[in-house]
């Protein structure tokens, strides 16, 4: 009995054991059942096609309306300055004087410009008499040369070079004279058009013809302004409706003005990524004022009509701007560039056609390649 009882003990663990690895296979066996199970499931769900808000793309008609800031100038500014090196002998003007053309602004009082004036009227008073002298002289002994031998021929000839020496002195004298006359004008400081003096840089005494000093009066006309807009580059190849603008202004809050486009500058500026607008602006009664702050109301729109889509069908991220577009059942994104935002529409351009159809609202989450079933939004 003693020699049997190992051998029985052997089998009892042997047959443990065994269970034991039943149990373990059986445990695995159901967990990679129910992986597998949630796997299938997990595909029918991911193939399984949701239904989505979506509207089929129209093209229309783009316009909108934008307020910019912009800057009045004056149709003419002009710096009015001394030709001729003197003091100021009388000042007629102040600012905001309005002045007519050839109104007289201030004298300069220039002593020496006088006396040189009077010393070339005596020299040319001499060279006048000398000339009528040798004139006079020149036609007696012509008359007396058409009697034989009565005058030499190189006399005549020798008079003649004479009276021909004078005329051109003589005219030389008058040149001069009326040169320094000109420059003696110059004394008399002219208004060479109608406006407002905006500036005074002068006073009675004071020393004016140096060639780096400030101007003696700035001269305005602002009978008609100069209104300068820069124009966003998204704008710049629209159509202005009927090439005007209304202007508001800070002083005159209560009024619009009309402003009409006059020329544009035909280039973008690289920091700003705008281009000048100039409009004109008629001030006949002068209520608007050079430099105020203003407001410009310009109304574009598309000369031919694009494709237009609720704003919140494009999606904008750091590294592009798309829709998604539903092809066959599928979601496909698409790249588009942005055109005039309206408010909740946006002008779109892209690999695009019009008859497609796009997903209402789109988001990043939305990925390529997934199953839907559009359901058609109409659009207004």
């Amino acid at each position: 009995m003693m020699k049997h009882q190992p051998t029985m003990i052997i089998t009892f663990k042997y047959a443990s054991d065994m269970k034991l690895l039943a149990i373990i296979f059986l445990f695995i066996s159901v967990i990679a059942c129910n992986e597998k199970q949630q796997k299938t499931i997990a595909q029918k769900e991911d193939s399984k096609a949701d239904s989505i808000n979506s509207f089929i793309v129209k093209r229309d008609s783009v316009q909108k309306t934008i307020s910019l800031p912009g800057d009045l100038f004056p149709d003419e500014n002009i710096q009015i300055r001394a030709k001729v090196p003197g003091y100021i002998k009388k000042l007629n003007v102040d600012i905001g004087s309005r002045v007519r053309k050839g109104q007289v602004l201030a004298l300069i009082d220039a002593p020496e410009i006088n006396i040189r004036v009077k010393e070339l009227n005596e020299k040319v008073s001499a060279a006048k008499a000398r000339y009528l002298s040798n004139k006079d002289y020149y036609d007696r002994i012509y008359i007396a040369s058409k009697t034989d031998g009565v005058i030499a021929g190189n006399e005549l000839d020798q008079r003649k070079n004479q009276m021909m020496a004078d005329s051109s002195e003589y005219k030389a004298a008058m040149f001069a004279a009326s040169s320094y006359k000109q420059i003696g004008g110059y004394l008399a400081i002219i208004a060479p058009s109608n406006g407002i003096i905006t500036k005074r840089n002068i006073d009675v005494g004071s020393f004016v013809g140096n060639a780096n000093e400030a101007p003696m009066f700035e001269l305005d006309n602002n009978s008609t302004l100069r209104l300068r807009v820069a124009i966003p580059e998204i704008y710049t190849g629209a159509t202005l409706l009927n090439n005007s603008g209304d202007l508001t202004t800070s002083s005159l809050p209560d009024k619009t003005f009309k402003t009409q486009l006059a020329r544009k500058a035909g280039s973008i500026d690289n920091e700003t990524r705008s281009e000048i607008w100039e409009f004109k602006v008629p001030n006949s009664d002068r209520q608007l004022l050079p430099g105020s702050y203003t407001d410009v109301k310009l109304h574009f729109i598309r000369p031919q009509k694009s494709l237009v889509v609720p704003t919140s069908a494009v999606v904008t991220t750091l590294e592009r701007k798309f829709v998604i577009k539903i092809s066959d059942g599928t979601t496909k994104w698409v790249d588009v560039r942005g055109g005039f935002n309206m408010g909740d529409k946006q002008e779109i351009f892209g690999n695009l056609n019009e008859g497609d159809t796009l997903i209402l609202k789109s988001s990043e989450e939305l990925k390529e390649g997934k199953n839907v079933i559009p359901i058609i939004q109409s659009q207004k």
